[in-house]
């Protein structure tokens, strides 16, 4: 391969980052974006492909509540300091703030017509504030508990607030008499969730008591109850005209759609701790619809901790149900047919808000269009790279997953095996989203496993009882259903302890394996004969990997070294140093002349291996990298570590060039344009090129150039007001940098003079970084100005010494005009008209002694040099 192939630079794409901690969240009216809250920050995310489309920082609290006006301009924030803050979501900024309750705010919401929030808080009040004029319009006392949610009634006309609490009530308050006119009193636990029905007369009430409540609004008055047999945290009513609505409508309320007096049935959807979706009727109490199966996830069997959902919402424009787990996951339902014609709902989507810390990915699939992350759960998560939406979750595991690999076998069936803490292998098939297969047999947790490369029939798993096994694939069939037990080919001893790593060579006769002992041994497949031990790291292994085309291997260590070895003399023929902490991956790149390596100190570097040179550093990650994947196609990257991130790596040493290329020509066409427009005196023209190209040199010449031109003022405020706030920032760089050198300080003083006569105090203050470059010009001017005075000083001094030598005359007041005007340059560019007095001859004095004309010269000589014309001065003779 040509030098010319080697890999240059890639460039980041940041795919999956932590959005959503927990708690607080609201969506968009048009369902395009949605509002987490993350940790003490806003993150504002993009429902298509999860990207974040803009962060807010907050006071260093806890988010705790938040809410969007209707037209989605506004954002109601509130954290655990109980600062309420607005904020304008084009500009990000915060346009007012206050602070409101004597606790923490548990939730708040905005009415139709986003003049009012209304907040709820811990200290067992309800609020309702003017946005406008952030005053408080409403006060509310009466619950004997937190009060854990609030909605205003959806009709503007009918002014309404319902807050529920834990105590187990609901309130009814009058917005207009400010009194509670009702309290509905009917559960026997927290009150998680409030609904209206599509006509505004009927109001439900889901609570931690496994019941939904329903409540007449004409006169408040207690309807039914609908027993869920389940802890619910949310209720949302099913409005007619929805997709939702006419799927249920059509095929499973046929024989329920009137009661008996006539009205129309309330459908809703309800969820909680059973992480399942049901569909239920008003009519008869009834169920019509549940989920077979959870999308959640379910810790391990040791507590039997099931992690539910914790909030739902019906999303706008018919996009469907979004419902929220406990682990941070948007799962996003579209009604559906099943067989038979039946109503179901399907997972469209699923994002994922936080990720734990991902020990291992791999791409899948042939043409490695999805990810396969193992994070610090028991799971397994399936990214499709072109949404980034999780595609699926392979659930069995009890105990974390800790190492994975990916391959298409020789079938066509794409494969992914996992290892484990609970000392177990899994074989899972891609198109049917199952396991196929099971190995046991290991007695501590599995650290590594690998697929074989050429006949992809067996694989190999290492574990913490520092045992390796050979793992078969031949008992898999396309037409085996069900799971199937693995059977180890080979079993050995391997290393002193835990083993971290393991690599087959390319044509599946030899396996490395990486441990804590700090070695790395050479296995002959199948029957693990061993070969040679790699000895000379000072800490233990943590990635090993065999080259495309050479007999040799590489070896990360927590050394902070990257070394190759020879195969089979095991001699170590490179090392390369420069990570700071451990190195916890590394992988060949450019058919084995590159390698590519991350640590513990969050840094990627690309080295070149003939050379010993690493070509490029990122620092995209905040802690350690632990994972690291590489295309087989693409050479595309994967990284991803303990700060929850999965970045995506392009290679652009095609990219660069092209666009270095670019903008060298673009530059040489500037340059001639530049020169141009600077032969055409076309000043404004000139300037606005020369902070283009970033040639400070070539502006401080048209600077010097328009000092000395009668009308600079005009042009230089012609040029000026034509560059934007980072054009001046680099201006006042540039003046800066003049003004430090006593050549080159009158044109600085020049520039900077008109540049705050054009523009206002209020404009230049928001320049970013204005302080640290006023702070870099004082001192010099404050230097360049202090001379000047000195200087005209001593000129006081040579007029008094020439005026007592009686070699000129003093200026009197009586003293006519008539004389010779020179006129000489000011400081800021002008012309001074100066007019020197031609002297008289006065008598000659009584002393026959007469000056030489030597001394007569050497005054003229001191005349010329301080800028005196000794012509128009008459000496005494």
């Amino acid at each position: 391969m040509s030098s010319g192939s080697l890999k240059r630079n890639y460039r980041c794409v940041p795919s999956l980052q932590q959005f959503y901690s927990g708690g607080a969240f609201v969506v968009s009216s048009d369902g395009s974006f949605l509002v987490c809250a993350c940790d003490d920050k806003i993150k504002i995310v993009e429902t298509s492909n999860a990207s974040i489309r803009h962060t807010i920082d907050g006071d260093e609290a806890a988010v705790t509540a938040l809410a969007l006006s209707p037209d989605d301009n506004r954002l109601f924030s509130v954290t655990h300091s109980r600062q309420i803050r607005i904020w304008d979501l084009s500009s990000l900024r915060c346009l007012r703030s206050w602070k409101a309750h004597d606790g923490p705010v548990m939730a708040m919401t905005c009415d139709s017509s986003g003049g009012l929030l209304a907040t709820a808080g811990a200290d067992k009040k309800v609020f309702v504030w003017d946005v406008e004029g952030c005053y408080c319009t409403h006060s509310f006392k009466g619950h004997k508990g937190v009060v854990t949610s609030i909605m205003f009634h959806p009709a503007p006309d009918n002014l309404l607030l319902f807050s529920g609490s834990d105590d187990a009530t609901v309130r009814v308050w009058d917005l207009v008499s400010k009194k509670c006119i009702a309290v509905l009193e009917k559960h026997f636990s927290t009150v998680t969730s409030l609904a209206v029905s599509e006509n505004g007369w009927t109001l439900l009430s889901a609570g931690r008591d496994k019941v939904v409540n329903l409540w007449d609004l004409r006169n408040y008055s207690f309807k039914m109850t609908v027993p869920t047999y389940e802890v619910l945290e949310a209720v949302c009513v099913v409005h007619g005209g929805s997709t939702f609505a006419s799927y249920l409508g059509t095929h499973l309320f046929e024989k329920n759609n009137r009661k008996s007096n006539g009205s129309p049935p309330i459908y809703f959807l309800t969820v909680g701790e059973r992480g399942i979706i049901r569909a239920w009727s008003s009519a008869g109490a009834s169920c019509l619809y549940e989920q077979e199966y959870s999308d959640t996830s379910v810790s391990s069997e040791k507590n039997d901790e099931r992690r539910g959902f914790t909030s739902a919402v019906m999303l706008p424009c018919n996009q469907g149900f979004l419902c929220v787990t406990a682990d941070q996951q948007f799962l996003f339902y579209l009604p559906t047919r099943c067989d038979g014609g039946k109503f179901c709902l399907s997972l469209s989507k699923r994002l994922v808000g936080y990720n734990e810390e991902i020990v291992d990915m791999k791409f899948l699939g042939e043409d490695e269009h999805f990810l396969a992350v193992a994070t610090n759960l028991e799971q397994v998560r399936v990214y499709d790279l072109t949404s980034m939406s999780c595609m699926y979750v392979l659930s069995g595991h009890t105990d974390t997953v800790l190492s994975l690999d990916t391959c298409v076998s020789t079938s066509g069936r794409t494969l992914v095996v996992t290892g484990s803490k609970d000392n177990s292998v899994r074989v899972w098939e891609h198109e049917s989203q199952s396991c196929i297969g099971i190995g046991t047999g290991h007695m501590g947790a599995v650290g590594a496993v690998v697929f074989s490369k050429e006949g992809r029939n067996f694989f190999v798993s290492g574990s913490c009882d520092r045992t390796i096994k050979v793992w078969n694939l031949d008992d898999f069939h396309a037409d085996v259903n069900g799971t199937v037990d693995l059977k180890a080919r080979a079993v050995v001893s391997a290393h002193d302890k835990d083993i971290n790593s393991l690599a087959i060579s390319p044509d599946d006769t030899l396996l490395c394996s990486g441990s804590q002992d700090r070695t790395a041994c050479i296995w002959k497949l199948p029957s693990l004969v061993s070969m040679v031990t790699l000895k000379g790291h000072k800490r233990g292994i943590w990635s090993v990997e065999f080259s495309p085309v050479d007999k040799c291997v590489i070896t990360a260590s927590g050394d902070k070294t990257v070394k190759i070895w020879e195969i089979p003399s095991g001699a170590c023929l490179k090392t390369f140093e420069g990570h700071t902490s451990s190195v916890l991956r590394a992988s060949f790149l450019s058919r084995g002349m590159q390698l590519i390596s991350c640590g513990a100190d969050g840094l990627l570097k690309l080295w070149t291996v003939k050379s010993n040179e690493c070509i490029a550093t990122y620092d995209q990650h905040e802690d350690k990298v632990w994972a690291l994947a590489v295309g087989k196609k693409t050479e595309m990257l994967a990284t991803g570590g303990s700060d929850a991130a999965v970045n995506l790596w392009h290679d652009s040493t095609v990219a660069d060039k092209e666009e270095a290329f670019r903008s060298e020509e673009e530059g040489v066409l500037k340059g001639h344009e530049l020169e141009n427009a600077v032969s055409d005196a076309e000043y404004t023209k000139a300037i606005q090129l020369a902070f283009e190209l970033r040639r400070p040199h070539k502006l401080f010449e048209l600077m010097a150039e328009l000092c000395m031109k009668k009308d600079a003022e005009e042009h230089l405020a012609k040029a000026l007001g034509c560059l934007g706030t980072e054009e001046i920032r680099l201006l006042l760089e540039y003046v800066r940098e003049w003004n430090t050198k006593p050549k080159l300080c009158h044109i600085a003083q020049f520039v900077l003079f008109h540049v705050f006569n054009i523009f206002p105090p209020t404009e230049l203050i928001e320049i970013r970084g204005i302080s640290e470059l006023l702070e870099g010009l004082i001192p010099y001017s404050y230097r360049h100005f202090s001379r000047i005075d000195r200087l005209l000083r001593s000129t006081f001094l040579l007029d008094y010494t020439l005026t007592g030598m009686s070699v000129i005359e003093p200026e009197s007041e009586n003293q006519p005009d008539s004389g010779v005007v020179n006129e000489l340059p000011s400081a800021n560019g002008s012309y001074v008209k100066e007019q020197l007095s031609v002297v008289e001859p006065l008598e000659k004095p009584r002393s026959k002694k007469r000056k030489s004309n030597k001394s007569s010269k050497g005054i003229e000589k001191k005349l010329k040099e301080v800028g005196v014309d000794a012509s128009v001065i008459s000496l005494q003779t």
